[in-house]
């Protein structure tokens, strides 16, 4: 049975804070699961998990009802109080234990070493410091611990990734939540010192118009540890 949930109601508590966006996304999302094969895209980044698992970001929830069985609890960390809220309700009617709590990617409220697998989708994007947050989700788990990852960035090309640049210095990310279009996740992992694994790039939607947002990486990573580490745990 779920853990029940917190959701604070403060603002004092809710370090992001886009009403307008939020309800956006909320709508947006779900449409997604089916219309852009979102479905599809959550269970390939969430097959195979185990044990403790820290999600960043976790939004409306979405992620919370296609973790495995194998999956022991889910502590989720929403920033955004009416996402956040949303979460809590997904959370309840998830298979596996779900902690919907407030918190910052840049700041976790959570101990060191404590999950075997964290979990980020849709999220480098827009955190204000992509270095320290990553730098948290190597804090937070424990040594060969997992790191699956779903993000866009920078891609399509010299023509778009001007393009997205410009939207970056200009309008998007006021009006899309603080998300910025050019960011690099493979460069930003390897660069906080994660060991990449399998990954794959991928258009969403992959049929159809090529928008500054298309360009997305799905894959796996992990924290390093020190020789005769257990390999991540991951169900087979």
């Amino acid at each position: 049975m779920p853990l029940r949930s917190s959701s604070s109601g403060s603002a004092s508590r809710d370090v992001v804070h886009h009403p307008v966006f939020a309800r956006y996304y909320a709508r947006v999302s779900v449409a997604a699961e089916t219309r852009m094969g979102m479905a599809g895209v959550r269970d390939r980044l969430l097959a195979g998990l185990s044990g403790r698992v820290i999600e960043i970001g976790a939004g409306n929830g979405l992620n919370f009802g296609r973790y495995p069985s194998t999956v022991s609890e889910v502590v989720a960390i929403e920033p955004e109080r009416l996402l956040r809220q949303l979460a809590v309700e997904a959370a309840l009617r998830a298979e596996v234990p779900v902690d919907v709590v407030p918190g910052s990617a840049e700041a976790l409220p959570v101990k060191s070493e404590a999950f075997d697998a964290a979990v980020v989708s849709l999220v480098l994007c827009s955190v204000h410091d992509v270095p320290r947050t990553l730098a948290e989700l190597r804090r937070v788990l424990r040594p060969g611990g997992t790191l699956r990852f779903f993000e866009h960035g920078v891609g399509g090309g010299r023509a778009m990734s001007y393009t997205q640049r410009g939207l970056d210095r200009t309008l998007w990310p006021r009006i899309s939540g603080g998300c910025h279009l050019a960011r690099d996740p493979i460069a930003a992992l390897r660069a906080a010192g994660f060991e990449l694994g399998p990954y794959r790039r991928l258009l969403m939607p992959e049929k159809g118009p090529r928008l500054p947002t298309s360009y997305c990486v799905l894959g796996t990573a992990r924290r390093p540890g020190a020789e005769g580490d257990h390999a991540p745990a991951e169900a087979s």
